[in-house]
């Protein structure tokens, strides 16, 4: 992803983004307008990751140049990341869900929204009234002002530069390996950065290792755009080896399967097992820092309780998506947090608070599980098929 982003920053698509961005999208609704179109993007192309490393660090850009703070922009942009990613057919956080649950996957994702959609609704709803707020601050237009000028001033633009951008989400959205599809990515953007920026090998070298050299004259512009390289990640990297591997050494040894196997008789009532699958979800979330692993523990390991309470798959691995795949991301020591403050800059106590859908939807769907509302029967043996 480092080289991504220092090839993107480049050969101009990221400046071009936040150039037009900024010419385009008012305060008032920056919030509003990026969590949306992150949900579109991955829910088309099912992947939260990808859209956070393109559109993400493209909105992170408009937001500094807006006066955004960080928290609620970067909030915006993974609550919207994600929403998309759990409703995407094509994403692996539901895909993993129904497996280990056995339950069908277009009637898991149905069942998600009762939980998910009430959650993105309140989210847009209040970043609709902060963004209020903002606008009636003021925006100081010299200051946006000198900020695409300078960025004008120092790019050419051209409707070329958006091809980095569509390989990787083609790549995304079709199933495809995504390693060649980064590099491809990065490969024109390199070419893109010799044709249409004139930049030399040593400068694209540059910003393939240590990220794109920005030198415009404007400190704050520089700032907005150095970033990206290979470096950039290693730091992100060592964390999140680090905690896999203390996660990895915690499930192969069954220490937490012990701990978390103990919590079992405290499921003897519907409320109970829906509110200890979603606790467990969450300490096997902050105790590995892996998506899949946080769904894949409580997922084996109470999948016959829900069937002795004659509950449908679907409920179960509504939970562990809910309660597991999305929280992930505001864990600081997580995968998916450490990609996250590698990529645009933000870490996740300080967005934590505005990812309003991460955590909205578990308390929904724990509010479900007391109420008994929206928890489905079984009816059937073979739950994998339509109508389960």
């Amino acid at each position: 992803m480092g080289l991504l982003i220092g090839s993107w920053m480049a050969c101009g698509t990221i400046p071009m983004v936040i150039y037009y961005g900024l010419k385009l999208i008012s305060p008032q609704f920056f919030l509003v307008t990026a969590c949306f179109i992150c949900s579109l993007t991955s829910m088309a192309t099912g992947t939260s990751w990808g859209t956070i490393g393109t559109l993400g660090v493209a909105f992170m850009g408009i937001a500094l140049g807006l006066g955004i703070p960080p928290g609620p922009a970067a909030g915006a942009i993974v609550a919207g990341a994600y929403f998309g990613d759990k409703m995407s057919p094509m994403s692996d956080i539901p895909n993993l869900a129904v497996v280990v649950a056995g339950s069908n996957l277009f009637d898991h994702i149905k069942h998600v929204a009762w939980s998910a959609a009430p959650a993105w609704l309140l989210g847009l709803v209040v970043y609709l009234l902060v963004g209020l707020g903002y606008g009636r601050e003021g925006l100081d237009s010299s200051r946006l002002n000198t900020i695409t000028e300078t960025i004008r001033a120092n790019f050419r633009f051209s409707l070329l530069l958006l091809l980095p951008m569509v390989i990787v989400l083609y790549f995304a959205a079709a199933k495809k390996p995504t390693i060649p599809g980064m590099l491809l990515s990065s490969l024109t953007a390199a070419v893109l950065a010799a044709v249409l920026q004139k930049a030399s090998l040593a400068e694209i070298a540059a910003s393939l290792n240590t990220g794109y050299p920005a030198h415009t004259g404007v400190a704050e512009v520089d700032r907005l755009l150095a970033r990206g390289g290979l470096m950039s990640m290693m730091e992100t990297q060592l964390v999140a080896f680090t905690a896999f591997s203390f996660g990895g050494i915690m499930q192969a040894t069954g220490m937490l399967s012990a701990v978390l196997g103990k919590v079992m008789r405290f499921a003897d009532k519907v409320w109970s097992l829906v509110v200890t699958t979603a606790a467990t979800a969450i300490v096997s979330a902050l105790v590995t820092g892996s998506s899949y692993l946080s769904m894949i523990i409580p997922g084996e390991l109470l999948a016959p309780a829900f069937k002795k309470k004659g509950l449908a798959a679907k409920n179960l691995s509504r939970i562990i998506e809910e309660a597991g795949g999305i929280i992930v991301p505001l864990i600081p020591w997580s995968m998916a947090g450490v990609y996250i403050t590698g990529t645009i800059g933000v870490a996740p106590f300080t967005y934590l608070p505005w990812a309003i859908m991460n955590y909205v939807s578990v308390v929904i769907l724990v509010l479900f599980g007391i109420t008994g509302f929206t928890m489905a029967p079984r009816v059937r043996e073979d739950e994998t098929q339509p109508g389960s």
